[in-house]
Parts: C-alpha cells; structure tokens; sequence
C-alpha cells in the first residue's frame, strides 16, 4: 500500500507535465467501472473528499480484483500476492486494504487437505491416486463398488467399517488406498496410509526410545487407517498381539474403519498369524481375525497385473 503511494507522490513531484498527467489518471481512474461503482454507493463524498483520496483510488485501481487478471497464485500481480484490494469509507476520507483472494483462500484449502493425508513409507504415485482414474472392468467391479459406496456414505459421516481388500499382485488394490484418501480429504476427513511390513520395522526401532505408545497411540485415532500389505511382514507373536491386536481393539470399541490390503484371504492370513517359532497359536491369530472382520468387510480383487 505504502510502496505505491510514496512512489506515485515521488512521480508527481519530478514530473514536468504532472497537471496535465494528474487530470488524465484522475479521468482514468473514475472512468473504472468498480470505483464508479464504489463512488455511487457513497455520495456523502464530495468532490474535494474524491481528490483528495485519489491516490488511494488509483492504487485500487492498478491492482487486480478477486483474480481477475491471474491465472495462479504464483503468477499474482498484485503489490501484494495473493491479496486483493477492498475500499471502504470512514468519515470523510477513502481508505484501501487487503484481503485473501480466491486464489489464496483456495491454496489454503489445499494445503490443509493434503495435511490430512499422513504415511508411512508409501509411494509418492500411491498419495496422488485420483478416484477418477480407476476403471472398473469386469473383474474389479465389486471392489470398485464397495470403495465408490464407502466414499458416499462418508460424506455424511465415518463409516463404521472399512474394506479387507485381497487378490493377486499388480490389481490396484495399493491404488485404491491412495485414491480413496485423496476423496476422504475432500470431506476434511483424515487418513493414515501404513505400509505393514515398514511398520514392524518402524515399532520394533521403537522399542529403543520407548516411543512405541505413542506411536500406537498415533495409528489408533486417525479417522480412517490404511494398512497396506497385510502379512507380508516377517510375523512375530509380540507385534501380533501387542501392536496390531492393540491398534484393531481400540479402533474396534470406538466404531473406526480400518482399510487392509493383502495378497491372502482372511482364512490364508489366520494360516500365517498363527504359524510362529513357538508353534501354531490358533486361537490368538483367530482372534485378530475377527477384530479384522468387526472394521472391516473382505472384498476380494481380481484383474490382469497393472505392474507390467
């Protein structure tokens, strides 16, 4: 604001031809269809009020309204990016600020929602999944239809249940975690995008700061969790029970989805959870199986493989 004024005052002061200069801006300046605009919604301005204020008129003037003549925000022309300038009238004498543009606003909006989005090890193409880019051939259509029917009832709320997406290798079923948390930020509903294998690494590191609640803790609440890859990880009883079985009770008492990818079925992954260096724990793999079945429904993926 400070910047243009100084510099217009400089100009009429060093300018030879000011009187001649000053009349045509001032011509150009309430010839501008927004100040007439402003000026007839406030006749109480006299004549003597208008030149007087006149530097602020043409600041106003010079600058771009509500995005008018920017295409982004990165290439906003205003004093000021990102801002758009506002008349008002106190008293006798004009006054000009600055407030958001659309622009602006809008890239808030966007920053906000990506901040939604949290992971842990995930693929950058997998974060910038888009809903509009799966298509639902023949093979895939259940799953496709279950991920659509989620992401409409969200609107009105966090469903109860997420999807324990299983099939072959390559069929998108990573893809549709990604895509699905980009439509959820939409409803400013979080996600948090785990790949499982990772996170056994990640907890038992853990262990060495004693950060491992809190980290528990972090994945229990989040509005919706992803867990990607479920039992390709090198299985333990501790993070069986200690860690998953832990995150899946709370989420379980507390009504909150949970989202599961896997190469297996619900029954071959009971198979692997109670195989362990101690013997087969039927009945502790069982059990986090039907945690698995309270926030979740198995949906199975069939198609070609999208990797190659």
């Amino acid at each position: 604001m400070e910047p243009v004024q100084f510099a217009l005052k400089k100009w009429m002061h060093t300018n030879k031809n000011f009187k001649e200069y000053y009349i045509k801006i001032s011509r150009e300046v309430l010839n501008d269809p927004g100040i007439k605009q402003f000026l007839s919604l406030h006749p109480e301005l006299t004549k003597k009020d208008i030149t007087r204020n006149m530097m602020k008129l043409y600041e106003y003037k010079s600058q771009s309204k509500q995005c008018a003549a920017c295409e982004s925000l990165p290439t906003c022309c205003n004093m000021l990016k990102g801002y758009t300038p506002v008349l008002r009238v106190e008293g006798n004498d004009i006054h000009i600020s600055y407030e958001k543009c659309q622009l602006h606003l809008q890239d808030e909006q966007e920053r906000r929602q990506t901040k939604l989005i949290k992971s842990l090890y995930m693929p950058k193409d997998i974060l910038e999944a888009s809903i509009d880019e799966i298509d639902s051939d023949s093979e895939r259509g259940q799953a496709v239809m279950e991920l659509h029917q989620f992401i409409r009832q969200a609107k009105d709320g966090i469903p109860e249940k997420g999807i324990f997406f299983h099939g072959p290798f390559g069929v998108g079923k990573t893809y549709f975690l990604g895509a699905l948390a980009n439509s959820l930020k939409n409803f400013n509903i979080s996600s948090m995008l785990i790949y499982m294998p990772e996170l056994v690494r990640e907890m038992r590191s853990s262990l060495k700061d004693d950060s491992v609640n809190k980290k528990i803790d972090y994945f229990k609440k989040a509005d919706v969790l992803m867990l990607d890859d479920i039992g390709a990880e090198m299985q333990s009883p501790w993070f069986r029970d200690e860690i998953l079985g832990s995150i899946l009770q709370f989420r379980m008492m507390e009504k909150l989805p949970v989202f599961f990818t896997s190469n297996y079925s619900l029954s071959q992954l009971e198979t692997m959870l109670a195989t362990t260096k101690n013997g087969v724990e039927q009945v502790k793999a069982g059990r986090i199986i039907e945690r698995i079945k309270q926030v979740s429904k198995e949906v199975p993926v069939y198609g070609r493989n999208r990797r190659e």
